[in-house]
């Protein structure tokens, strides 16, 4: 028998619900949530990504503006612009897609944005609160994991959690928040030596590389979590992720649990998204009642 798949478009559907009905009433006190997307140059992919955030908050209650600029756009522009909406009362989440035209520096970009309207939790102060443990918006891709993972019913306390990949934006945070659930964590990437050593003791495994077939089904042991963030393609063209799905899947068996690509990780980062802007816009309310 194989492993249960953790079904990242059901769990998806669930919250969003949950965020539709908060929208709402936040709406009705007269804070409807807002999120600002900002889309510099004509990338095709992340036109379709941007597209399919601002379908998101339409079908959950949520306000949002779309900006659309020539990858032209001068830095300062850019810069000036996101200081505009952090003055922007009806918005409260800002979204910047990247990639970004190489003459405009991300980290200049990001920096900008007002840690209370920063969604995609990927300033410093966002990364600071976090390794502080502090309350603030966490990176939407490893919030969607620890929800997957807190899915299955397992608990995390206690377990050796094994991240594969150390990068800013889904690595390290992704470590954090283990840290966070009380879990053993151990981060390995490029410059690990035997990876296989480390995957085959974890409880729960995350890869995040952006390789296919980093785990396979020799690197797992039986009754594992495995969540794959990757999304790359095979030689037929179509989606795949970071692990041999089939194999691996096959070794954890009936007590394991694996996320699918598509169908696992993909739904549930724009649906983090959407949470961040509507507790951002929790917040604002909450603080315009105290002033």
């Amino acid at each position: 028998m194989t492993a249960r798949l953790i079904d990242g478009l059901a769990l998806s559907r669930e919250i969003r619900a949950d965020l539709g009905r908060r929208a709402e009433a936040l709406a009705a006190a007269g804070c409807r949530p807002g999120l600002a997307v900002i889309l510099v140059g004509d990338d095709p992919a992340s036109a379709v990504y941007v597209r399919n955030k601002v379908k998101a908050c339409a079908e959950h209650g949520l306000h949002s503006v779309l900006e659309k600029y020539p990858a032209t756009l001068a830095e300062a522009e850019l810069l000036a612009r996101i200081a505009a909406l952090n003055a922007d009362a009806a918005i409260h989440g800002i979204l910047v897609q990247m990639p970004l035209p190489r003459h405009i520096d991300p980290a200049k970009v990001i920096a900008a944005i007002d840690t209370a309207k920063d969604v995609d939790g990927y300033s410093v102060r966002s990364a600071g609160e976090l390794t502080s443990g502090l309350p603030g918006l966490r990176p939407c891709t490893p919030l969607g994991c620890m929800r997957l993972i807190e899915s299955t019913g397992i608990a995390i306390r206690g377990r050796h959690a094994v991240v594969v990949g150390r990068s800013n934006t889904v690595g390290k945070p992704m470590a954090l928040l283990l840290l966070q659930a009380d879990a053993t964590v151990t981060v390995c990437h490029s410059r690990t030596p035997d990876l296989a050593v480390h995957t085959r003791m974890a409880d729960i495994v995350v890869v995040a590389v952006g390789r296919r077939h980093t785990l396979t089904a020799a690197m797992v042991k039986a009754g594992a979590v495995v969540v794959d963030v990757g999304m790359n393609r095979n030689d037929e063209g179509k989606l795949c992720g970071d692990v041999d799905l089939a194999a691996v899947r096959e070794a954890l068996g009936p007590a394991g649990w694996i996320t699918p690509v598509p169908g696992g990780v993909g739904p549930m980062t724009i649906t983090m998204l959407l949470g961040n802007t509507v507790d951002a816009a929790g917040a604002a309310a909450n603080r315009q009642a105290g002033a």
